[in-house]
């Protein structure tokens, strides 16, 4: 059975649909995604994503514990910041992409995909031997939201929210607009999201949540990797420091760089059938397989879109591909990873 958040009834009321996502049963709209989608990019939007992974790493060697199992700089992030990273192997594929959230001088946040928390605690306590570190999985100890829009800094304002001990506040584009991630207790769970509903903020479920991500070409842990993807190939550079010295997986990273090139990149694709399409679908040029795609969304700015990877050589904005789906003959363009318009509002 799916677990459910302390505001599953607060969001049933508000007429959310409910579905099942990585053991959770989460809000995938409230019964007009194509409103909330452009509510987010006018005013603001509020989505539950309390089953994203939440691990808390704490102590005195905190920083350096963590700036030596991932791609970025973590010793120079300054207290209330944070910033992207991927946790690799030795040979750079990915185990986690998290978003690194610096809460006090000894105290860091990991904030990863759904049901990645497992898989990303494992991996930090193996590597943890004698280091003054403390880790522990949270994800089920706090409730999260994420607030986006252009008004998402001025309902972050409420005098409720920005003095209250009780609520953390951490600013994040995990959607490509401005915005906030913010975590409490399930306690004051209900109290803050009738702060910012009351605000202003509309709920939204995880329908315009993805869209969104995919207009500003955000990859998402499961579904546009996996734990074979190269991390390069992503093409998430500001996850990426060639300047912090030595760290798990650094060897092949810095080989890419010297190279100039990866084998595969990561594109967005605008589609001609008018769908989406399943993640791995297989692209075709001149009747030669040239790459996949992975999450496909149906946008109400762009229509039918898609990220996917390309061999080298096929990447070029403008380039035309075929995909193996009903109708074959459709065809993809290449748009580069961030579409036309994103964060730009309706």
């Amino acid at each position: 059975m799916s677990q459910r958040t302390v505001l599953n009834d607060l969001e049933t009321a508000a007429g959310a649909v409910f579905i099942d996502d990585a053991g959770w049963s989460m809000p995938a709209h409230y019964g007009d995604p194509v409103t909330e989608y452009r509510l987010a990019r006018s005013r603001a939007a509020l989505f539950d994503v309390t089953h994203r992974g939440k691990i808390e790493v704490a102590g005195r060697e905190a920083a350096s514990f963590l700036h030596n199992l991932c791609t970025n700089d973590i010793k120079n992030l300054a207290v209330g910041s944070g910033c992207e990273a991927f946790f690799t192997t030795v040979k750079a594929k990915i185990i986690a992409f998290a978003y690194v959230f610096r809460a006090e001088a000894e105290r860091y946040w990991l904030d990863v995909a759904p049901g990645v928390n497992e898989k990303a605690f494992t991996h930090l306590d193996r590597h943890l031997i004698s280091e003054q570190v403390e880790l522990a999985d949270r994800t089920r100890d706090f409730v999260q939201l994420h607030l986006v829009g252009p008004d998402a800094e001025t309902i972050r304002q409420q005098e409720l929210l920005a003095d209250s001990p009780a609520y953390q506040l951490r600013p994040h584009d995990a959607v490509g607009l401005p915005g906030y991630d913010l975590l409490c207790s399930a306690e004051h769970a209900v109290n803050m999201w009738q702060i910012m509903t009351e605000a202003g903020a509309r709920p939204a479920g995880l329908e315009t949540y993805h869209i969104l991500r995919v207009e500003a070409g955000i990859p998402y842990d499961g579904i546009d990797f996996d734990d074979e993807r190269f991390v390069v190939e992503t093409g998430r550079m500001q996850a990426l420091c060639y300047t912090k010295g030595c760290y798990l997986g650094q060897e092949p990273i810095v080989m890419a760089r010297d190279r100039g090139h990866v084998n595969r990149a990561f594109v967005g694709l605008k589609l001609s059938g008018g769908q989406p399409l399943p993640p791995g679908t297989k692209l075709f040029r001149e009747g030669r397989e040239v790459g996949v795609t992975t999450s496909s969304v149906l946008s109400p700015t762009h229509g039918a879109i898609a990220l996917a990877y390309l061999r080298v050589g096929n990447q070029q904005a403008g380039t035309v591909v075929e995909f193996s789906a009903a109708g074959a003959g459709e065809t993809a363009e290449v748009v580069g990873l961030r579409f036309s318009g994103s964060g730009t509002g309706l």
